[in-house]
């Protein structure tokens, strides 16, 4: 059994789990819950440096939530990177930050895209108009109109395998063990052990939307990084590789 699925059976019961100068994480943000007396904060921490951009995450996302071709709740993105004269690939893995104040609410004219009491950023499709303004408000590109519902879409952590005691499918799929998903409520979980003691970074901290999806080994160039080049089936025609 693995460190991630160990904690997330152990650390939270049947359904609980776990470089340069970027922006740090504050120190609080492993005691900062959506709602206080809620009984967990769900977040992820990546392991850039334990990612080998083998796509297993997307795949098993894809194959779990049913996403229509051409979409994607997580991805990892490639970037190719040159320094001192040689060139390499950089792996980011995106997904929905699940921020504690995300921009992507106040701007649903329905209501449909809310926050759980456990953090998790969810969206009613049975409310939403597919007006895009969430997309557009998301400054981590992490949303999409699904073209089949005509809806917004995204990440959910998977929160039917949360609330079944399961780890979100990407996690569970990852080969490196890059992912590590818990409970930052749960001051013994994984997650709440690596936000204290490694220092993790945020995409875009300037953003002020206080990411609950945190990276260790990010490398500074790619800390506002949100796009890249897809390695899937089918690479986008004429993509430009990306020099950070």
């Amino acid at each position: 059994m693995d460190r991630s699925r160990r904690n997330f059976c152990l650390g939270a019961g049947a359904a609980t789990v776990g470089a340069a100068t970027l922006a740090a994480v504050p120190a609080d943000a492993g005691a900062v819950t959506a709602t206080d007396d809620a009984a967990h904060r769900w977040a992820m921490v990546v392991d850039v440096r334990k990612c080998v951009g083998c796509q297993a995450c997307t795949i098993a996302c894809i194959m779990e939530n049913d996403v229509p071709e051409n979409s994607f709740r997580t991805i990892v993105s490639t970037y190719e990177v040159t320094e001192q004269g040689k060139a390499g690939s950089y792996m980011l893995p995106r997904l929905c930050n699940h921020c504690e104040d995300p921009p992507c609410i106040p701007v649903c004219p329905t209501g449909a895209t809310y926050q759980r009491r456990d953090g998790i950023v969810v969206v009613d499709n049975s409310v939403c108009v597919g007006c895009a303004y969430c997309v557009q408000a998301c400054p981590y590109d992490a949303r999409f109109i699904n073209h089949e519902t005509q809806t917004a879409d995204k990440c959910t952590f998977c929160v039917h395998r949360v609330e079944a005691g399961l780890l979100p499918a990407c996690v569970e799929t990852c080969v490196g063990g890059a992912r590590i998903f818990g409970d930052l409520k749960d001051p013994d979980s994984t997650v709440s052990k690596l936000v204290r003691e490694q220092n993790p970074k945020v995409l875009k901290p300037e953003m002020g939307t206080q990411p609950r999806v945190f990276y260790i080994g990010l490398d500074p160039k790619m800390q506002g990084k949100v796009d890249g080049t897809r390695t899937l089936w089918r690479p986008a025609p004429q993509a430009g590789k990306e020099h950070a």
